[in-house]
């Protein structure tokens, strides 16, 4: 019998990809994305919320939605809203997904909370070649833009630019090509796993201090 599995979903290539693999993976089925925010965005992509919810529309997956009071609330604050989010969500799951690719102590941390509730912790992803995966990504159709560059490790003229295997060989050589060290951070508007496409309109570089996103609006393009 297959293992009834909900995504943590941030609304960028890396859960794109883990959704993909778990799609196709028969030990699994993919029943619910979840996604943490803060009021309403999904920090560091500032991914609005009326968009992840396009997303999952467009994967045909229930969103659970948990709100967090602060971009880094304290660690049990933070694992306690989402294990009581998960158990209220009234969906029958037995395991929890992540697409974290780095092993630098996150599988430790994500299993500290998911385990002790109950359900399994995934890591589809977790220890493969960054290089790898930034390939698989472009070459399995996942269509992605960089919404949120760090100043301090990535100029802003990537910001807005779409993911593909020339803006691999642009990036600089100290950049990791998923971005896993917060470089920067993806929104995916098309991928094989969705029955449509989100098409991006008004487009505004937002410039702060740090860190500069694209802003947009956005509506459904339907298949």
């Amino acid at each position: 019998m297959k293992k009834k599995v909900i995504i943590s979903w941030s609304s960028g290539k890396d859960s794109t990809l883990t959704l993909i693999r778990l799609l196709n993976n028969p030990k699994y089925e993919v029943v619910a994305l979840y996604t943490t925010h803060v009021a309403n965005e999904v920090p560091f992509q500032v991914t609005p919320i009326s968009v992840v919810q396009m997303q999952a529309e467009l994967a045909g997956l229930p969103l659970i939605m948990i709100e967090l009071p602060t971009v880094f609330p304290a660690n049990n604050e933070y694992q306690s809203l989402v294990v009581t989010g998960l158990k209220e969500c009234g969906i029958e799951f037995e395991a929890v997904a992540f697409g974290d690719m780095f092993c630098n102590g996150i599988v430790e941390y994500r299993k500290s909370y998911i385990e002790e509730a109950g359900w399994e912790c995934v890591f589809p992803l977790v220890g493969q070649s960054s290089y790898d995966l930034a390939n698989e990504i472009i070459s399995c159709g996942i269509k992605t833009i960089l919404v949120t560059t760090d100043g301090t490790q990535l100029s802003n003229y990537f910001c807005g630019k779409e993911y593909t295997k020339e803006l691999l060989i642009e990036l600089p050589e100290k950049v990791d090509p998923c971005g896993e060290d917060g470089e920067f951070h993806t929104l995916v508007i098309q991928a094989p796993c969705f029955k449509g496409a989100i098409k991006l309109f008004d487009l505004k570089i937002d410039e702060q201090e740090r860190f500069t996103h694209l802003r947009y609006s956005a509506s459904i393009l339907q298949k």
